[in-house]
């Protein structure tokens, strides 16, 4: 096969003897050395089951690049899996790992002058870390999602792995059996695959298919399944002939594409986590993309899949009901977004959703007709207001009302405002604020998963606002307010609040508001004084000296 030789400069010459040495001494033979030498960046882990059901993946992969004529190479990167992480110190290497994945990715890759990369991802930060670097690195590349878990069930209930998180708070209400909590924890994971929702994982994975950087139709498939190994054979093959015409990253990432891929966000109903990772995709490929983009889409492009966190539905009832491409083909006619977008097939978009219908078939409830949609715009909506001068992002799927004024619930950490919602010191009306969660601040920005699905298994998901210079899972849903920025550790106006301070948050405004008078804000600022770091060695100091503002993604490579 003929392709762009980066690998000749390890390969070829007299002076390269040295280097052919040592690959020979991991099986390369005399033929081998005029083959595109392809990595396999391998993300399979024990640890979670996002990424255990990675390496059957990997070796079909690896199989079909050899037969494709490559020479495939593999090395893995780490993970941190928030499921886990979630609650702990722990969940603060979560979006650290996010651009720990890219520097690995690239150093691997670049390091060793491959021609190509093939990425197999499971858990959150796989996705938007792996694209990353191969935004940056412009070599050929595709990203293969290790695919989504399958359902659980307890006494004929589909479970994810939220239903835990819930369920503890519905537990400590009083509002749930002994047997049923510990029913929906045994029960809510069956199987290998990322948590089942149209949560982070999903919400990236499937959003690739939009963006031209992953197989259409692969990013719904349950993991256990024999056809999410014979997607990742397909997208080797893919990823070859990519090479052989030299087609890469930046020639398929594009500003029409991240539109594409965010508007499939909005209409799926997915992660407020989309807004960090298409800022950081963005930079990384060197597209002009801001968080106002991201209102600027929601205000054209309804919610048409009923989706959990909120919704009825799971991955595996998406992918039934026709999955992403149904989505984008409805998005297409409707012309929401831009089909003359290139894919990894060397195909434009358009040209890969001729064959759909234009509408979902009758048969299921999962993705709704263009006539009726869930909402009629997208679900992640761009706040504004003295609380969040640079912009913060507001989830607004499954509730009644999406306006809320009450008094401030004050928490400098995420641990403190969990404890008071299990002693129900939170009632209806209240207005937590979470902060020094931020990038700088946490470091890392954790998830405030536990707290928010606390709330809702007190019944507090729709009367409680919750605001916060941190992050939400994908699994969260709720009167909720994330990224807000600047953040506190900076001497954002979130650092100044006082409880019982009135706040105001109003979606439908794009609003959110302290209501303290301005001469009284700066007498507090010139009263405030940055707390010390948290960390001062290893990672995460050397994350929180780096790390941007969420406003820009939350990124440690700025120019």
């Amino acid at each position: 096969m003929s392709f762009n030789r980066r690998s000749r400069i390890i390969t070829q010459g007299i002076a390269r003897s040295p280097n052919r040495a040592m690959l020979r001494a991991v099986g390369f033979d005399d033929g081998d050395f005029d083959k595109p030498i392809v990595g396999v960046a391998n993300g399979h882990s024990t640890m979670n089951p996002c990424n255990a059901g990675i390496q059957p993946l990997v070796d079909r992969a690896m199989a079909a690049l050899t037969a494709a004529g490559a020479k495939p190479q593999v090395f893995g990167f780490p993970t941190v899996t928030d499921g886990i992480g979630m609650g702990t110190e722990g969940m603060k290497y979560s979006l650290v790992s996010r651009e720990v994945i890219a520097d690995a990715v690239e150093v691997a890759v670049m390091g060793q002058c491959m021609d190509g990369v093939l990425c197999v991802g499971g858990c959150d930060k796989n996705m938007p870390g792996a694209m990353m670097a191969m935004a940056r690195m412009n070599v050929p590349a595709i990203f293969v999602y290790a695919g989504t878990i399958k359902p659980g069930f307890w006494k004929g209930e589909k479970l994810t792995i939220v239903s835990p998180f819930e369920a503890v708070g519905a537990f400590s209400a009083g509002k749930m059996s002994k047997e049923d909590f510990e029913g929906i924890e045994k029960n809510a994971c069956p199987t290998v695959g990322a948590c089942g929702g149209q949560y982070t994982a999903n919400t990236m994975s499937s959003s690739f298919e939009a963006l031209g950087m992953s197989l259409l139709g692969s990013s719904q498939l349950a993991s256990p399944d024999p056809e999410k190994a014979d997607s990742a054979a397909a997208s080797a093959r893919v990823l070859a002939d990519a090479i052989s015409r030299n087609l890469k990253p930046r020639d398929i990432i594009t500003r029409a594409s991240i539109e594409n891929a965010v508007a499939l966000v909005m209409a799926t109903g997915g992660s407020t986590n989309a807004v960090l990772h298409y800022l950081a995709i963005a930079a990384a490929a060197g597209v002009q993309w801001t968080i106002d983009d991201f209102e600027r889409v929601r205000q054209r492009v309804p919610v048409l899949c009923e989706l959990k966190p909120s919704g009825r539905f799971v991955a595996t009832d998406f992918h039934a009901a026709g999955g992403v491409p149904q989505v984008l083909k409805m998005l297409l006619v409707h012309g929401l977004i831009d089909g003359e977008c290139m894919t990894i097939t060397g195909k434009i978009l358009a040209d890969e959703l001729a064959e759909l219908p234009d509408e979902p078939r009758p048969d299921q409830e999962v993705i709704r007709p263009w006539s009726n949609p869930v909402y009629p715009q997208g679900h992640l909506a761009i706040l504004r207001g003295n609380l969040a001068s640079e912009g913060c992002v507001a989830k607004v799927t499954g509730l009644k009302s999406t306006s809320i004024t009450g008094p401030a619930r004050v928490f400098d950490s995420e641990p403190e405002a969990l404890d008071a919602i299990m002693a129900k010191k939170i009632q209806a009306g209240d207005i937590m604020v979470i902060r020094y969660e931020g990038p700088k601040g946490g470091p890392g920005m954790r998830e405030m998963l536990a707290p928010t699905s606390a709330l809702i298994g007190q019944g507090l998901g729709e009367s409680v606002g919750l605001i916060t210079d941190g992050r939400f899972s994908g699994g969260t849903w709720g009167m909720v307010v994330g990224h807000v920025a600047p953040e506190a550790f900076v001497g954002g106006t979130i650092a100044l609040v006082k409880e019982g301070d009135s706040i105001t948050i109003d979606a439908s405004k794009r609003l959110i508001q302290l209501e303290v008078d301005d001469a009284e804000l700066d007498r507090r600022r010139s009263a405030w004084r940055a707390p010390k770091p948290r960390y001062t060695r290893g990672v995460l100091a050397k994350y929180m000296k780096l790390v941007s503002t969420a406003s820009v993604g939350a990124i440690t490579d700025v120019e």
